[in-house]
C-alpha cells in the first residue's frame, strides 16, 4: 500500500508456467514493491487436476502476499469477486497491524488490545476497504487451453466491475495477456475505470502457444512502474533483470 493505494495484479491461470523465470521469484519482488499477486487457477468441468499447477498456483500468491484460489470455470464470477476483496483486507490488516506495532512497541500484537479496541481497529479496516483507491492488473492467461473458458472471464470481470461500484474509492483495471503474439506478454487495455473497455477486448481474443507465466508477471510489473513514475525498477535489474517490453 503507497499513497493510500492498494495495487494488486489479479492472475488468472489453468496450467503450468513453462517458460522463463520462476513466477514465484517474481511475484515475490512484486509484493517487496508494494504489489500483492493474487490467483485463481481454473480448473476444468470433471477434468483431472494437476497438482504441479495447482502447487504453482498456491507458491505465487504465497509469495507474492496475495491470496490464492482454485475453483472450477462456473465458479469464477464470485471467486473474482472474493479474493479481490479479501486480499484488500488482508493488505489493510497489515497496513493497521504494522502502524499498531509502531505504536504500541514491537512486542505488542493486535490480539493483545481489549476486545473492544479491536473492534475498532477492525472498523478502521472495513472503511478503509471502502475509500482507499485501488488499482487491479488482471493478467489473463490466453494458452490454447484456456479458450473455452474465457467467455467465463470476461462475465467474472464485469461482475468484479460491478461489485466494486458502491466503494467511494477509485477503482482503476488494466488488461494483460499472456502470450503475446510477439512477446511473453502484451497489453490489451490500459488502465481504465471503465470495465467495459477492458472486457471488451475478449471478443478479439487469440489463444495459444506456451505459457510464459513468470515474464508475463515482470512486465505487468513494469507497467506499475511506469504509472508510478517513481524510481525505475530496472535499479533491481542485477537480481532481476526487466527487459523492455515495448508494450
Amino acid at each position: 500500500m503507497s499513497g493510500g493505494k492498494l495495487r494488486q495484479i489479479l492472475l488468472l491461470t489453468d496450467g503450468c508456467s513453462n517458460q522463463g523465470e520462476d513466477p514465484a521469484s517474481i511475484a515475490a519482488f512484486a509484493y517487496e514493491k508494494g504489489v500483492t499477486v493474487n490467483v485463481i487457477g481454473i480448473l476444468n468441468e470433471g477434468g483431472a487436476e494437476h497438482s504441479h499447477g495447482l502447487r504453482e498456483v498456491e507458491e505465487i500468491a504465497k509469495s507474492g502476499g496475495g491470496v490464492s484460489q482454485i475453483v472450477y470455470a462456473s465458479q469464477l464470477s464470485q471467486t473474482v469477486q472474493m479474493v479481490t476483496r479479501q486480499a484488500m483486507t488482508q493488505t489493510l490488516h497489515g497496513v493497521v497491524h504494522n502502524e499498531l506495532r509502531h505504536i504500541l512497541g514491537e512486542e505488542q500484537e493486535m490480539e493483545d488490545l481489549p476486545p473492544d479496541k479491536r473492534g475498532e481497529v477492525m472498523e478502521v479496516v472495513d472503511e478503509l476497504g471502502e475509500t482507499v483507491h485501488l488499482e487491479v492488473l488482471i493478467l489473463v492467461d490466453t494458452s490454447a487451453s484456456m479458450k473455452p473458458k474465457l467467455p467465463m472471464v470476461q462475465e467474472a470481470l464485469t461482475d468484479l466491475s460491478i461489485s466494486l461500484r458502491s466503494r467511494s474509492g477509485n477503482n482503476h483495471f488494466s488488461l494483460f495477456l499472456f502470450p503475446g503474439k510477439r512477446k511473453d506478454a502484451e497489453k490489451a487495455a490500459d488502465w481504465t475505470t471503465d470495465m467495459d473497455k477492458v472486457t471488451s477486448t475478449f471478443s478479439r481474443l487469440t489463444t495459444g502457444g506456451v505459457t510464459p507465466t513468470g515474464p508475463a508477471l515482470k512486465l505487468a510489473l513494469r507497467h506499475f512502474d511506469k504509472r508510478l513514475g517513481k524510481r525505475s525498477l530496472r535499479e533491481h535489474a542485477k537480481d532481476f533483470p526487466l527487459e523492455e517490453p515495448g508494450v
